[in-house]
């Protein structure tokens, strides 16, 4: 017999098409400490080339299987030594692979408060119970319950009507613990159950946000996972009344089905009326509740996964370069908050401005603007989309038409820039700024690279999610975590200039050791090789295997620690190029000699062709950024406000947010329209992260405007 754990990587290997020695390769990588981004793009060989979908995918299924195979065995233990546990049973709880399925199993046996069968039974009445089940027969014309209960009237139990209603309870809850009759009406509910919702008489038509849900049904197996979360939500707002509705007739009837033998009226209807009671006060709620908890569970996952996808898309946004920049942060009142950035990042000055208030402070600020970008050599500015950001967003072009060589002007997406600058790590980077000013240092940085400064805040503070206050926040943080760990290592960290926060991220690294990589790196001056990594406190030979790729020094002293070749390759990229008479600083030149290259000449235990293959590619373009080229929306002069929009207007937006039922867009209004899925494209749309993402530059039609509702409705049909 094979032991449990062969078994869990069998099962892996069936549901998730991979080969039995990749699995448990990877996992045993993952149990020496090895991190998902490593595995995926240095151990190919040993995992069949597997990549992070699929890794994460299989650490997921087994850490739930590894899960159930514990519970197996604490409810084995529990049944045995209750005396009751068979072998058939020992059979179904061991081939279960569903959590649901193997609680099903185990209700009989749980422990429970006192039931009112745990009452009857305590009065005696378990073999009257037994005994009306040999009345269940369709060989047994007669049957005399009455004269079989008055068997049973004694002290505790005063008549024969008391001895049936006890019996009927011991019968009911047998029924109500039966696993295959439990599974077979929570799968009729998903297939034909209806979600009803109705809007509460205390509010009034148009005075709520769940209008679309006043008189709204779905069926169970057809609902959208953000319609199933909108209901959820407003019922635990008790605005909504939601409701399960099913042919509960149906379920009688397949219950009296699997439990009615007798022929004779008498027993029929003590049974009739056992199952009755049986759904509606032990299985009814319970399965109404499981479904719920079922689809809430899918419509989580699914929202956790639009939530992913936009998060990717933000943090690999294109960077616009690390450039001198003009950061503002918009103000009416208040000023405008303008900081200088250098293109490292750094933090150089500030002022404030009052372009929106009398002429003299306007043509002050418009001074102000111009000495700033002539002093720094200014080649961006990044200008806040929040309030007074279309009126900032003028007043700069009216200050850099008249100059030589005018910077690039960029309306940038602020979601988060205040959480940011209130944080311990704004704080700690900067003690001495004002909260304003932080923000429109994020603000420029996030123009400059927007994965450096974008991992500093709570991806939940980003903007970009649909409903996520309402999934499992467990389960968000942990995707969100993996995207982030995810982007980070795909385009690579620079060692020198990277922040503690961006450090953390990179594969092996705890926040410990970033924060000693920095420290080190200000006490010793910029590293020059990657080795010297190993001279961080705390950073020994593991966690520098895990991250030592994915850390780029320009202008090192070793060409390859700009790459995203592993050190542990360097020697074989040494003989490639001894091999191909071209100098190791000069290989990345030499890229007709390259695709001459025989890698299996090169193949050894520790490196096979996929890793090779990895290699030549990075040569050919050393240190390259995976991103794609910098784009930015133009926003027209003429539209400031909603009421500036006309109907049929064809105007340019950036994509701010993705959900499952459309896009939402930044069209330089201060309030981001909709593109519903039915607009996104002239064909039948299933999922608008086929045809749009966050960041997206598009052109779109104005529909509908509705400005006392701030509705905008956009699309990019034809």
């Amino acid at each position: 017999m094979q032991n449990p754990e062969q078994l869990i990587i069998q099962l892996i290997a069936q549901e998730l098409s991979l080969r039995v020695e990749h699995i448990k390769n990877a996992l045993e990588l993952f149990a020496e400490g090895a991190t998902i981004p490593f595995v995926a793009r240095y151990r190919k060989e040993r995992t069949g080339e597997m990549n992070e979908i699929q890794l994460r995918d299989l650490q997921d299924r087994y850490a739930y299987l590894t899960e159930l195979r514990d519970r197996k065995a604490i409810i084995l233990q529990s049944i045995a030594d209750q005396g009751k546990l068979t072998e058939t049973l020992e059979a179904k709880i061991e081939a279960s692979i569903q959590k649901t399925e193997l609680e099903d199993l185990y209700l009989p046996y749980r422990p429970k408060r006192r039931t009112r069968a745990a009452i009857a039974r305590e009065k005696g009445l378990e073999p009257l119970a037994e005994a009306i089940k040999s009345f269940n027969r369709p060989n047994i014309n007669t049957a005399a319950l009455s004269q079989e209960a008055a068997k049973y009237v004694s002290e505790q139990v005063k008549t024969v009507e008391e001895a049936l209603k006890g019996a009927s309870d011991i019968l009911a809850e047998e029924v109500a613990e039966n696993a295959e009759y439990r599974a077979h009406i929570r799968d009729y509910l998903m297939q034909s159950g209806v979600f009803v919702s109705q809007i509460k008489t205390a509010h009034p038509v148009g005075t709520t946000k769940f209008e679309m849900y006043r008189d709204y049904q779905a069926k169970v197996k057809a609902i959208a996972p953000h319609n199933l979360l909108a209901l959820l939500r407003g019922e635990a707002e008790e605005i909504l009344t939601l409701q399960l509705n099913f042919d509960e007739d149906y379920v009688l009837d397949y219950l009296e089905s699997q439990q009615i033998r007798a022929k004779t009226p008498a027993v029929r209807q003590f049974y009739q009326e056992m199952l009755k009671d049986a759904f509606c006060r032990l299985i009814k709620t319970s399965a109404i509740a499981s479904v719920i908890t079922e689809k809430k569970a899918w419509a989580d996952g699914e929202s956790i996964k639009t939530f992913e996808a936009n998060l990717r898309d933000l943090l690999l946004a294109a960077p616009a370069g690390m450039k001198p920049t003009l950061a503002i942060d918009p103000g009416f009142r208040t000023g405008c908050k303008t900081a200088v950035i250098s293109e490292t990042g750094k933090f150089l000055e500030y002022q404030t401005i009052f372009p929106h208030q009398a002429q003299a402070q306007r043509e002050q600020a418009a001074r102000t603007l111009r000495n700033l970008i002539e002093k720094y050599q200014i080649q961006l500015i990044a200008i806040g989309n929040g309030t007074a950001g279309r009126e900032t967003d003028a007043f700069v072009m009216e200050v850099i038409q008249g100059l030589q060589n005018p910077p690039i002007k960029v309306m940038v997406n602020e979601s988060g820039a205040s959480i940011y600058s209130a944080s311990d790590v704004a704080i700690s980077e900067f003690p001495d700024l004002d909260l304003t000013v932080r923000g429109a240092v994020s603000i420029g940085r996030r123009l400059q690279d927007p994965l450096a400064e974008l991992v500093k805040i709570d991806p939940k503070s980003i903007g970009v999610g649909q409903y996520q206050h309402d999934v499992d926040q467990k389960l968000l943080k942990k995707k969100l975590d993996e995207t982030v760990e995810s982007c980070v290592n795909f385009v690579g960290v620079d060692l020198n200039t990277a922040s503690k926060e961006l450090l953390t991220f990179v594969s092996g690294l705890s926040a410990t050791i970033a924060n000693n990589i920095v420290n080190y790196r200000n006490q010793n001056g910029a590293f020059r090789d990657r080795r010297h990594l190993l001279k961080v406190p705390k950073l020994g030979a593991k966690a520098f295997e895990q991250a030592a790729g994915f850390l780029r020094i320009r202008g090192g002293d070793r060409p390859l620690d700009n790459t995203a070749v592993h050190p542990e390759s360097y020697k074989v990229v040494e003989a490639i190029a001894r091999d191909l008479n071209v100098p190791l600083s000069e290989i990345s030149q030499a890229v007709d000699k390259l695709k001459t290259v025989n890698l299996k000449q090169y193949v050894t235990d520790a490196i096979g062709e996929p890793t090779l293959r990895d290699i030549l590619r990075e040569l050919e373009k050393p240190g390259r950024d995976p991103r794609a080229e910098f784009k930015y929306a133009t926003f027209s002069d003429a539209i400031q406000k909603i009421s500036d929009l006309q109907i049929g207007m064809e105007i340019e937006g950036i994509v701010t947010n993705v959900a499952n039922f459309g896009a939402f867009v930044d069209i330089g209004v201060h309030q981001d329209g909709l593109i519903h899925i039915s607009q996104l494209a002239d064909r039948f749309v299933s999922d608008p992260k086929q045809i749009v993402k966050v960041g997206q530059v598009v052109k779109v039609r104005v529909l509908e405007v509705n400005e006392s509702l701030k509705r905008i409705s956009l699309s990019m049909r034809s």
